[in-house]
């Protein structure tokens, strides 16, 4: 049987956003696969470390709820990235302070009804896995990481995506889809 701390160690590796939790130094104790794949390609954003030190500074004065009343987010479209991303602060006060950070990109993926285009090009669930974040501009090397396969294996996907939606590369699969997105009833 599995403990604890194996199970959330897979929920964590496994979630389609990135989790980072900052301490008291502003330094990142803890990131899951999702916040490794965003640091690679992204600087996370200064405002992120200027809202811990508020927030820390916040609980040493016992204030925290005075000013922090709800919840605290942060809406930014990044340096070299077509997206907008939010950042969701969750504050935990035992057994230290610290900061937990959830990391989500608006992506076009959440914009398609990939269970309709499984559904209709009788995709199987690891090929719309591969689709969702082709459309979402990763690469094969970072489909493989988050998905934990090779990047053969995501070449042969995407060579069974291409033939089942008749698509020639990514740029007329994405093109499709984005059409295909758009049309009544679908």
């Amino acid at each position: 049987m599995k403990s604890m701390d194996d199970i959330k160690a897979l929920i964590l590796d496994k979630m389609p956003l990135g989790v980072i939790v900052i301490d008291r130094k502003l330094d990142i104790i803890f990131g899951n696969r999702r916040s490794e794949l965003f640091l690679k390609h992204y600087k996370l954003p200064d405002e992120i470390k200027s809202i811990c030190r508020r927030i820390f500074d916040a609980i040493s004065a016992s204030k925290l709820h005075e000013v922090f009343p709800g919840d605290i987010n942060l809406f930014k479209r990044l340096e070299g990235s077509s997206s907008h991303w939010l950042f969701r602060f969750y504050i935990g006060k035992e057994p230290v302070p610290f900061v937990t950070v959830f990391i989500m990109e608006e992506s076009l993926s959440n914009k398609i009804d990939l269970n309709k285009i499984r559904s209709q090009f009788r995709l199987t669930r690891r090929e719309a896995d591969v689709l969702g974040h082709v459309i979402n501009g990763l690469k094969n090397s970072d489909i493989a990481h988050i998905l934990e396969i090779s990047e053969q294996t995501v070449k042969d996907h995407l060579s069974n995506i291409y033939i089942k939606l008749g698509a020639d590369n990514r740029v007329t699969l994405v093109s499709f889809l984005l059409n295909y997105a758009q049309l009544p009833n679908v």
